[in-house]
């Protein structure tokens, strides 16, 4: 697992351009592969300190701290989906493809419902179509061959959800290209699937190609005319009781977009709660927020397309 996150944020750097032009929802501000790189890497690096032989821990613990660390909606998600399946994985030493076929559901449901407004064709469509994926019954049940068919499998569900995101965003249909939060999750779930099962189980080759394609749809998509966006996205940590943080959300949501709030870990009588919003002017959210608690770990990033 370790090295799955080290190639997932190593492979992630490698296709940050791409991804990066590729962004065009929520808004077009061009971070989508920097934000997904960056936060994997925090994952990347607590799971390179914490000693432990629970894969489960591992991936929980290396999720919470990129979640503190999260940049974006994409980082946001993927932080919560990796914690998610290391509590699902918890108690185990070695991951079978059922485990790992549970735990995927778990990212999934975890994912969909940290959104107060989930959308279709993105980030959230792939990991749908991983956790979809049956197990193979054709190969020794609980074998490390079964687990390395289930990922190479998970990888292909992945890779044909990103190449119907334009069917399911208006957004991409306009601009002829995939999510590049969905492309950026193939990106993380094929280097799973090559680091459990060998670099034959992936389809390095076969990812290039499709990534060489989406960024020359991107060009394309760039160099025509389109509307400039403007606001913040805010994130920052906070202490709530669960009843204060599903006011908090309904809260945000009157005066922002793309909110997601989950919860990092336990702190006194509730818990510390990761906390993402889109607003036009950053005094909106934090008058909101600070109504609440004290927000820690602030970080305020511009939306414009000029600043991206």
């Amino acid at each position: 697992m370790r090295r799955w996150l080290d190639l997932a944020h190593r492979d992630l750097v490698r296709h940050s351009p791409v991804l990066n032009a590729l962004n065009v929802f929520p808004v077009a501000d061009s971070d989508t592969g920097t934000n997904l790189a960056t936060t994997v890497r925090a994952a990347a690096e607590a799971a390179g300190v914490l000693e432990t032989g629970d894969v489960g821990e591992l991936l929980a613990l290396a999720g919470q701290a990129a979640l503190e660390e999260a940049r974006g909606n994409s980082g946001t998600l993927f932080s919560v989906f990796l914690t998610a399946v290391g509590q699902s994985l918890e108690g185990q030493t070695r991951m079978s493809a059922e485990s790992v076929r549970v735990a995927l559901h778990a990212g999934h449901v975890r994912a969909w419902s940290v959104l107060s407004d989930p959308v279709a064709g993105t980030m959230l469509s792939v990991l749908e179509a991983a956790a979809a994926v049956p197990v193979p019954q054709d190969v020794g049940d609980g074998s490390n061959q079964q687990l390395k068919d289930f990922l190479a499998q998970v990888s292909e569900a992945a890779r044909a959800a990103v190449l119907a995101t334009p069917d399911q965003l208006e957004i991409l249909r306009e601009t002829g290209t995939v999510d590049a939060g969905a492309l950026g999750m193939l990106v993380v779930l094929d280097a799973l699937a090559r680091t459990v099962g060998g670099d034959d189980a992936g389809d390095e080759a076969g990812l290039d190609q499709l990534i060489d394609d989406a960024a020359a749809r991107a060009a394309v998509a760039q160099a025509a005319p389109h509307t400039v966006h403007g606001g913040v996205e805010v994130m920052c940590t906070v202490e709530l009781s669960p009843l204060d943080a599903a006011e908090l959300r309904h809260e945000l949501s009157e005066v922002g977009s793309s909110v997601i709030m989950s919860a990092v870990s336990e702190a006194g009588d509730g818990y510390r709660w990761r906390v993402h919003v889109h607003v036009e002017r950053t005094e909106e959210a934090l008058a909101v927020i600070g109504a609440r608690g004290e927000a820690v770990n602030l970080t305020v990033t511009s939306l414009s397309e000029a600043d991206g």
